[in-house]
Parts: C-alpha cells; structure tokens; sequence
C-alpha cells in the first residue's frame, strides 16, 4: 500500500529529500522513443524548470540526474527563508507562477496557503512534471498520461544519506552508460559543476 506524501516528507525531521519519476510504461519519452523520434531535447525542459523554480519556491536544488525515462533530483526545503516573506512577496511569487489575477485580493489565508505552497516540494514537482507532460503531449498531439504516476521521494536524514544519495545521482548516467565521465554526463548538476571548476580554475 503506498505511503501517503504527508508521511513521506516531514520538515521537522529532515529539509533534504531525493526525489524521482518515472514516464508512464518506463517508456523512453525523454529520449529515442519507440518510433524513433529523439525527444532528448526534452531532458532540456526539464533541467530548465530545474534551474528556475528555486528563484521563486523557497526549495533549493541539490544534484539531479535526468534521464531518458525518469529524473532524479535532491531538494533542500528552506522553510524559514519562506516564512520571513512579506505577504507582498509571497504574492510576487505565486503570482509569477500561475495565472492568479491581479485584480483579486487574496484573503491573509490564500496568502498563508499560497506561502506552504512555495515551500512544498509537491508543489514544486507538480510544476515540473505537468508543465512538461503538456508540452510533450502537444508536440506528439496525443493526450494521456505521460508520468508514471506522482512523484517518489526519500527522506535524506543525516550528511552521511544526503552524500551518499547525492553521489548516486551524479553517478546515474555512467551507472546506465550513458555517459563515460561526468563531463560528458549531459542534463545533469555535476556535469554543471565541473564545467564551472574549470572555468575558475586558474591557468597554470
């Protein structure tokens, strides 16, 4: 029986959480599927919604892997940072992420709601995945499912978790040969990472 998101995610006990999807039928829609379209472009999409969510939620990206048929990415959840947001702010947000008028004030609670929001990662997975499932049903012009299901997520309790897990993602192209080298690990964080130490990187 599956285990409810509430018990999954608890911020009292840990902010780090691994989480993963997979596309429906483990099908290949982020890749070569199997009519021989090369949808690789849609990994793209995804690490692009990677990279902007964390300037608006108050989540912040860790490591992630994105793959052919599934993606992995550890989040760091910064609740305090969330709660120090002016109602004002808060509304900035969320309002650059949906299509809330501007001409409706919200009450203290929407506000309050919308703020649990910005700090939630099924909030914040929900606006990868079906941003991305819309996009690619409407370029293949089919409906349906494209995900699996929701979101998978593991609780990264302690440094020791969070680097091993870490570590996993950044290994997950290699791992499935993929890739040869982390440089070449397309649509992943560490493949990021060791492009931005080499541009550091002082000239001998």
């Amino acid at each position: 029986m599956p285990i409810a998101r509430s018990q999954q995610i608890d911020l009292n006990v840990t902010p780090y959480y691994h989480c993963y999807v997979r596309c429906v039928r483990k099908a290949y829609l982020c890749g070569l599927n199997d009519v021989g379209k090369d949808c690789n472009h849609r990994r793209g999409w995804i690490v692009a919604k990677l990279e902007f969510l964390p300037q608006v939620f108050a989540i912040d990206v860790v490591s992630y892997a994105v793959m052919h048929n599934h993606y992995h990415v550890v989040l760091h959840v910064d609740r305090e940072k969330a709660l120090a947001w002016t109602p004002e702010e808060v509304m900035k947000r969320w309002r650059s992420l949906t299509k809330t008028s501007l001409l409706v004030t919200p009450t203290p609670e929407t506000i309050e709601q919308w703020r649990e929001n910005l700090y939630s990662i099924s909030w914040f997975m929900r606006f990868i995945n079906e941003s991305v499932a819309v996009l690619a049903n409407r370029e293949d012009e089919v409906t349906g499912r494209f995900w699996e299901g929701r979101f998978r997520s593991q609780a990264l309790t302690d440094e020791g978790a969070l680097l091993a897990c870490a570590t996993y993602v950044d290994l997950n192209p290699i791992r499935a040969k993929m890739a040869p080298t982390l440089e070449k690990s397309d649509y992943t964080s560490i493949q990021k990472r060791v492009d931005a130490y080499k541009e550091d990187k002082p000239t001998p």
